[in-house]
């Protein structure tokens, strides 16, 4: 049996040598190997205690026992999925603070994929959004310095820092040949989780993040927008997800709230056990714009809990998707705290559903409607025919007036800069309209036949 053994080493080396010329056997320094022989099993708890000590004794640079069953932690974690993941005490105090809605560094959404840190999105009016950072690009190096195999929390201390300094990432872009150096200026990021916005007679409001003042936010936007407008004038919603990484789930939950009738499935979240599956449902019927057409912009960068809201809205007809399909962050990760101080590790424990049925987790949400990004460009005289170059006099100016009220008719001027550089958003209004006119039309149809 020995010679065996003996035979099999000498095999396994050869094998190696051939497959790895390049590599100097000098410097590996190769220890008996234990067999097992079969006559006990190790107890997996002491077989992870052994790696512990071996690592302890033997590794190149010393590590405290501390730092060691963190790294023990934190390695079981991330071996499961990219978001499970152990959260030492300062971790742990970070992640209240962004829940929070304010927290420094660059204002970017990251995950984990293949070892490889990739964006889900970059937070509008934060540094990164500025800077032009987008869904799916991959961060490689941090200062030069390779970001691969990092965990997580390693990449958010790399990229924190005071505010007013700068950081230098590397990033890889689907589409672009060479890799992208770019340099941001580090600031606290406050970010405000609602914006609105009046496109005359369709109301416009934008959630960067579901943290906990979204709902309150939402709501109070909402009414004064109807109140601006006028209930009997108002023509439609546009709910912006796009760019937002999500957040949390209670306030998913009470967003669409607003928007659906008692009884209607928000979403439903599976976990291990398929029996104990949890349903969330509209507890109160809407009452802020019943009736009233939505239509919900996302993207490649809407991801989690905006995933759920525009779920939720499109499988019980309440709005119309469009826009690009979203990222698909669809589990649930509890924060289980741990005993004696010892932090809390992020554990995915579920799977979110939309009403269908559907599984968010890597498949997203499909727009109703795909709109890619473009640039609206302005032509001049695009509204006169050639035959009508040489009107001169009072009918010339009467056109080009009616063609500036009809622009100031839709939209005013704190918002006209948004209208032309935003071609989705420009898309939903003039939907949202077409909607209006539709309607109109076929009642009246409906009125002159009787």
């Amino acid at each position: 049996m020995k010679n065996l053994v003996k035979i099999s080493v000498v095999v396994v080396i050869s094998t190696a040598i051939g497959f790895f010329s390049a590599i100097s056997f000098s410097q590996i320094e190769i220890k008996p190997i234990k067999i097992n022989d079969g006559s006990s099993d190790k107890d997996q708890k002491e077989f992870l205690k052994d790696v512990i000590s071996r690592v302890k004794k033997d590794y190149v640079e010393e590590k405290t026992d501390r730092q060691l069953d963190e790294a023990a932690a934190n390695g079981l974690l991330s071996s499961l999925d990219p978001h499970s993941s152990y959260l030492n005490e300062d971790a742990l105090k970070e992640m209240q603070v962004q829940t929070k809605g304010e927290f420094g560094g660059l204002g970017i959404e990251i995950t984990l994929e293949y070892q490889v840190v990739k964006v889900i999105s970059a937070i509008e009016d934060t540094p990164a959004f500025a800077a032009g950072i987008k869904s799916g690009d991959y961060i490689t190096k941090i200062e030069d310095k390779s970001a691969i195999g990092l965990s997580l929390e390693e990449v958010v201390k790399k990229l924190r820092g005071k505010p007013g300094t700068k950081v230098t990432i590397t990033i890889l872009r689907k589409g672009e040949k060479e890799p992208l150096v770019k340099t941001i200026t580090r600031q606290i990021i406050k970010v405000k989780a609602v914006k609105a916005a009046r496109f005359k007679d369709v109301a416009y409001i934008k959630i960067n993040t579901f943290s906990e003042q979204a709902n309150l936010g939402l709501t109070a936007e909402l009414k004064k927008l109807k109140s601006q407008i006028g209930e009997k004038n108002l023509k439609g919603l546009v709910l912006d997800l796009r760019n937002n990484p999500g957040g949390l789930l209670d306030q998913a939950v009470e967003v669409s709230d607003t928007f659906l009738n008692k009884g209607q499935t928000i979403v439903s979240i599976n976990g291990r056990n398929k029996e104990e599956t949890k349903y969330f449902k509209d507890e109160a019927d809407e009452s802020l714009i019943p009736n009233i057409p939505i239509v919900i912009l996302i993207n490649e960068g809407s991801a989690s809990a905006s995933e759920i809201v525009a779920g939720a809205l499109q499988d019980n007809n309440r709005a119309v998707i469009m826009g690009m399909k979203s990222f698909g962050k669809g589990s649930v990760q509890t924060v289980i705290p741990l005993d004696k101080n010892n932090g809390a590790i992020r554990l995915t424990t579920s799977l979110y559903y939309t009403p269908s049925d559907k599984s968010i987790q890597a498949h997203g949400i499909e727009p109703d409607i795909i709109v890619n990004e473009a640039k609206i460009e302005k032509t001049a005289n695009n509204n006169l025919r050639d035959s009508e170059a040489d009107l001169k006099g009072h009918i010339e100016v009467q056109v080009q007036k009616a063609i500036s009220d009809s622009k100031k008719d839709q939209i005013d001027d704190n918002n006209s800069d948004i209208y032309d550089k935003d071609y989705q958003l420009a898309r939903a209004i003039d939907l949202l309209r077409g909607i209006n006119i539709y309607k109109h039309s076929t009642r009246k149809i409906a009125t002159e036949s009787k």
